[in-house]
């Protein structure tokens, strides 16, 4: 569980988590496409955070520079689950 405490002990641009996951309404759905995508939870520079996602075959250093923003609530706390506080600091 991420935490602000946790989150605040991260250095800027630290990866907090990462991995795949299916492209439809069991996994992200972020198109529908039912193919497999690659997603990155990055801290920002201030104590913040956000989380990228792109297809599977994309490296997660690609993934971090390059990828869509995860922006729904649901999908977000299903990749990173994450306390109220830590929450509060995702980058919309």
């Amino acid at each position: 569980m991420l935490t602000l405490k946790k989150l605040k002990a991260m250095k800027p641009g630290e990866v907090i988590a990462s991995g795949t996951v299916s492209d439809n309404p069991t996994g992200i759905n972020m198109t529908n496409s039912g193919k497999l995508l690659r997603w990155v939870a990055v801290r920002g520079i201030i104590h913040d955070w956000s989380i990228y996602c792109h297809w599977a075959e994309a490296s997660d250093a690609y993934v971090k520079s390059n990828g869509d923003k995860v922006n729904d609530e649901k999908n977000i706390k299903k990749l990173v689950p994450c306390s109220k506080l830590a929450f509060e600091m995702y980058r919309h």
